[in-house]
């Protein structure tokens, strides 16, 4: 017996998205529409908690953003006033060193005083 060509003119050839459909078909039989509700409604739900969680994304990055420029500015402000603290301790110290040269003048004023 000759075996018979699958793709004669009765049978046309099935591209794959037919054989899909004809395999859910065989395999869901009456029950694929409503398969296909309830895969439509898992998308929609699976799509509306993918906005929420990128809305959500986007405010705790606007968030850290306006978080990361307050320290920025406050790390800055920390920064200037220590450095005018610095300055004005440098200015002290020099200026206790040229009191440690005027008294020492002076005493040697006073004693050049009480030597003569």
């Amino acid at each position: 017996m000759a075996k018979k060509n699958t793709t004669s003119a009765e049978n046309p050839p099935m591209d794959s998205s037919s054989k899909i459909e004809t395999i859910k078909n065989l395999i869901f039989g009456e029950n694929i529409e409503q398969y296909d509700s309830e895969f439509d409604k898992i998308r929609k739900e699976i799509e509306k908690k993918k906005k929420t969680l990128d809305d959500y994304v986007d405010e705790v990055r606007n968030e850290l953003m306006q978080s990361i420029d307050s320290l920025s500015t406050d790390v800055n402000i920390r920064i200037t006033d220590l450095e005018d603290s610095l300055q004005a301790k440098t200015d002290a110290i020099a200026e206790d060193k040229v009191d440690r040269k005027q008294l020492g003048k002076l005493l040697i004023s006073l004693g050049e005083k009480i030597g003569s």
